[in-house]
């Protein structure tokens, strides 16, 4: 079982940077496949940025691809987003999750709230 705690999320303006960090419990973090997802009002939840085990493969969303980077410290559990270059369109809920296959999500965080506003 892991559990995923999401932090970070706040209002910024457009051209502006956040850091979103997850933290996980348990001790096989570093057997998970972690991503980044999020979900704006009334459109499905959709990819953002994964990253691998050892944190050798990243994967980012063409929308998000030189603007967002995803990393992992397995020593503290943890898994982050820098976000640069915000866009109002980024306004999202912003979900961190867990794949033990790297194919499936079995694990989600409860979200943290991102808007980009002037």
């Amino acid at each position: 079982q892991v559990q995923l705690v999401e932090s970070g999320g706040g209002l910024v303006q457009p051209g502006g940077s956040l850091r979103l960090s997850c933290a996980a419990s348990g001790r096989t973090f570093s057997r998970y496949t972690m991503g980044w997802f999020r979900q704006a009002g009334g459109k499905e939840r959709e990819f953002v940025a994964r990253i691998s085990e050892s944190g050798a493969s990243r994967l980012y969303a063409d929308s998000v691809k030189g603007r967002f980077t995803i990393s992992r410290d397995n020593a503290k559990n943890t898994v982050d987003l820098q976000m640069s270059s915000l866009k109002p369109e980024d306004t999202a809920v912003y979900f961190c999750a867990a794949s033990w296959s790297g194919f499936t999500w079995q694990y989600w965080g409860q979200g943290t709230q991102v808007t980009v506003s002037s």
